[in-house]
């Protein structure tokens, strides 16, 4: 009589192993412009940490205003002293880091007041910042890969729409990269519409200054249970959006050794795992945070 063979169990239970074991990579994305001191953007692109940087902030826009964009120490846009950041934003892309420009921020003054108030902000960023033509280019006349919706004051309307006009332009030859910082509590006041669009191709998740879904001394659950709505119910790439030091935020810092054993090997089972977002590059600079955590990101 033919021996059944007794290995068909031990397969599929490593089957089931491997697959409950999988394990994604991803890239750490960085906030670049609020502080004179953290270095030139092409200084942060050469330290080879991140994949991604965020120009911040343009935090003067809609309703007709005039935009502004404020880059703290590191230059006067009213003098058009900014236009060499240009040198900045090609030497990243040549390293392969994606830029792009954020909108918004925790201190400004930005609202959309219609859909034609998005169309009309979408062209101003298309000509000033993308693919299209401008006279008074804030930053030179480098193309930036996307825009960084961080929208946390002013209108909760209409950036949907801002959204799919943006998208729109990709039609034209280049990819407008959409990526997105909402807070954690799940779903964003500011952003939820548009971030259902799917359009959104990079979401960096605030899990700071959130206590009902960050992390705290000892305790990862909410955390983690923000993190699997989040990406059980968002189609783009998730980021988590940390603070780089604990001067950096005003709660929701996590030790580099917490992250690295007991936080990333959970999220990055998911598929949709993008990386590590932090706040900020100065705050990055002070702390080694990155440093300590990019091996295993």
């Amino acid at each position: 009589m033919a021996r059944t063979p007794q290995s068909t169990p031990l397969l599929i239970s490593l089957s089931v192993l491997a697959l409950l074991q999988t394990s994604y990579a991803g890239g750490i994305a960085i906030y670049w412009g609020q502080n004179g001191n953290e270095g030139t953007l092409t200084q942060t692109c050469n330290t080879g940490k991140y994949s991604y940087v965020n120009i911040a902030f343009l935090n003067k826009f809609g309703n007709g205003q005039t935009p502004e964009i404020n880059l703290a120490g590191h230059c006067n846009p009213a003098s058009n002293g900014c236009t060499s950041v240009s040198t900045g934003i090609r030497n990243c892309q040549n390293r392969g880091i994606k830029v792009m420009l954020s909108i918004g921020g925790g201190v400004g003054s930005y609202s959309l007041s219609s859909s034609n108030d998005a169309q009309n902000v979408a062209n101003y960023l298309w000509n000033n910042f993308l693919g299209g033509q401008s006279s008074s280019r804030p930053l030179g006349d480098a193309v930036l890969d996307g825009v960084d919706f961080d929208i946390e004051l002013g209108s909760t309307q209409y950036w949907d729409n801002l959204a799919r006009a943006l998208s729109g332009f990709s039609k034209r030859g280049r990819k407008v990269y959409l990526t997105a910082a909402p807070q954690c509590p799940f779903q964003d006041r500011f952003l939820g519409p548009a971030l259902n669009t799917g359009l959104f191709d990079y979401v960096w998740v605030q899990f700071y200054n959130n206590p009902p879904c960050q992390y705290t001394t000892g305790n990862t659950n909410k955390l983690l249970n923000s993190w699997n709505r989040w990406t059980s119910s968002i189609n783009s790439r998730i980021f988590l959006g940390l603070p780089a030091s604990s001067a950096a935020a005003g709660s929701g810092f996590i030790p580099a050794n917490v992250l690295t054993s007991r936080i990333l090997p959970v999220i990055k089972r998911s598929a949709k795992y993008g990386g590590v977002m932090l706040w900020s590059k100065y705050y990055d600079d002070q702390s080694g945070y990155s440093s300590s955590i990019k091996s295993r990101v």
